[in-house]
């Protein structure tokens, strides 16, 4: 009799970096015979469960279709279940997600740095492509490249900006983050980039 239950899959997990969101889970272990997965969605909007695209994958993890995706404020429930032949497991549900607050921003990239001897110009890319009413800010952290820097912090909502009152001809580092202001009024922040370092010119 026990061996009519396939056990459930673990670790049943949505991943989401920079709006790219997938769920992803441990293989169940069986003696024989490739083990298949099946997952659905639902939202809390409309209670039927739909297919993700992924319908007895041998996968270990199965994107969001792109209608999920375009729906960051959406909360979805998601459920997964392992086949085997006629066998099935039980369903493993996973918490409620939502994209807007659930999702990992990465740090923006730093395109180009121009040196004047007071400022440096900075030109830096969002980690994800904004949609239109995406209200981004930078926050940059900066410091003279000292012994002991002190650090100041500056906020822009351009993608080309100055960090000015600086020393002529000296060392200046600094690191960036993005912050997305979301629907609630919430800002979600993005991870520090990594820092960088350059000299103001000779003037």
């Amino acid at each position: 009799e026990a061996s009519l239950h396939l056990p459930a899959p673990k670790n049943v997990e949505v991943h989401s970096y920079n709006f790219q969101s997938l769920l992803r889970w441990s293989p169940v272990p069986v003696e024989n015979g490739s083990v298949l997965y099946t997952a659905h969605y639902k939202t809390l909007f409309y209670d039927t469960w739909s297919g993700m695209g992924c319908a007895q994958t041998p996968q270990t993890w199965c994107s969001f279709p792109p209608e999920l995706r375009r729906r960051r404020r959406w909360t979805i429930l998601l459920r997964l279940r392992a086949e085997l032949g006629p066998r099935a497991s039980a369903w493993v549900h996973t918490p409620p997600f939502v994209a807007e607050t659930n999702t990992t921003l990465g740090p923006p990239r730093v395109n180009n740095v121009s040196a004047s001897p007071d400022s440096l110009l900075l030109s830096v890319s969002p980690p994800f492509t904004p949609e239109p009413g995406d209200l981004l800010q930078y926050l940059v952290s900066y410091w003279e490249n000292t012994t002991s820097p002190t650090e100041k912090k500056l906020s822009e909502s351009k993608t080309l900006f100055q960090i000015g009152n600086l020393k002529e001809s000296t060392l200046y580092c600094f690191s960036i983050q993005v912050q997305l202001k979301i629907y609630s009024g919430h800002l979600l922040e993005g991870q520090q980039s990594a820092p960088e370092c350059h000299r103001t010119a000779l003037s």
